[in-house]
């Protein structure tokens, strides 16, 4: 933590897509100053701020700025598309342009935000391959051997997709914490529980690793959206009913895009004195 940090605080932004919220810090202009201590301490709802993932904005020298990912728990996050699109349309103000370029773990991804004010992320090309997800040995993904059947997919973090008849009745947090250490997963995985409501029209709800339930992921929904359609439940492009809203996925040639709102809550600054507690 730097002697500016630790005399004047530290800035930071509450933001939020469809209710997964997020802390971000803009960390461009200097070192990176988040840590796995700072990031847990921060994830906690009642002694920090809370979030379900924080985002670290960096310098980049090949495009408009890169995302780092944590989190509540202090692990480091590989992707998560609602953050994505929420620091994208900041950016996207602060530079006056509709469109932006960024770099994550998953490589140069582009971000738009459409006339009638939605923000859509392409996240990149789904990972199909066992060993890419990644799973700890050679089993076919689209049919991973679990009870359930679910569909194993990465989208720069590991998914394991179920296909329910109600995925309202299912025991997301009993189901959700189990799947997600399942030994097949070696980096653990975000677990999706999925209903159809209509033709090209899904309900799912989540359990993210490191997180816990959340009321819209990102990255699971583009999963989802590539299993439905590898399974022949749907098309390429659907309309996804999350706790906290709809999204739009549209699975194209280039990659995964997904579609939605995005909310600046507000700006805060966290104290020297939780900084020093958490260094």
């Amino acid at each position: 933590m730097n002697q500016d940090n630790r005399l004047h605080g530290l800035a930071f932004m509450k933001m939020h897509g469809l209710g997964n919220d997020f802390v971000v810090i803009d960390s461009r202009g200097r070192e990176a100053v988040v840590t796995p201590a700072l990031a847990r301490a921060l994830g906690d709802r009642n002694r920090g701020v809370g979030f379900d993932q924080l985002a670290e904005i960096r310098d980049a020298e090949d495009a408009d700025f890169t995302l780092d990912f944590w989190n509540a728990d202090g692990s480091r996050a590989g992707a998560c598309g609602n953050a994505t699109r929420c620091v994208s349309d900041l950016v996207m103000g602060q530079l006056g342009r509709e469109a932006v370029s960024l770099l994550t773990t998953r490589g140069n991804l582009s971000a738009l935000r459409r006339p009638d004010g939605l923000v859509s992320v392409n996240m990149g090309v789904p990972q199909l391959d066992w060993a890419d997800i990644p799973l700890s040995h050679e089993v076919d993904p689209l049919h991973l051997p679990l009870p359930g059947d679910p569909v194993g997919v990465g989208m720069g973090n590991p998914h394991c997709v179920f296909f329910v008849p109600d995925a309202e009745a299912v025991d997301v947090a009993g189901q959700g914490a189990a799947f997600e250490v399942n030994p097949l997963f070696p980096q653990r995985t975000n677990v999706e529980f999925v209903s159809v409501i209509g033709p090209d029209h899904l309900r799912m709800r989540v359990w993210e690793r490191g997180a816990g339930i959340t009321l819209a992921c990102g990255s699971g929904a583009c999963a989802v959206a590539v299993a439905a359609h590898l399974r022949g439940v749907t098309g390429r492009r659907v309309v996804l009913d999350v706790d906290g809203g709809r999204l739009e996925i549209d699975w194209r040639k280039d990659g995964v895009w997904m579609t939605g709102p995005v909310a600046h809550v507000f700006d805060g600054v966290l104290s020297p004195e939780f900084l020093a507690a958490h260094a």
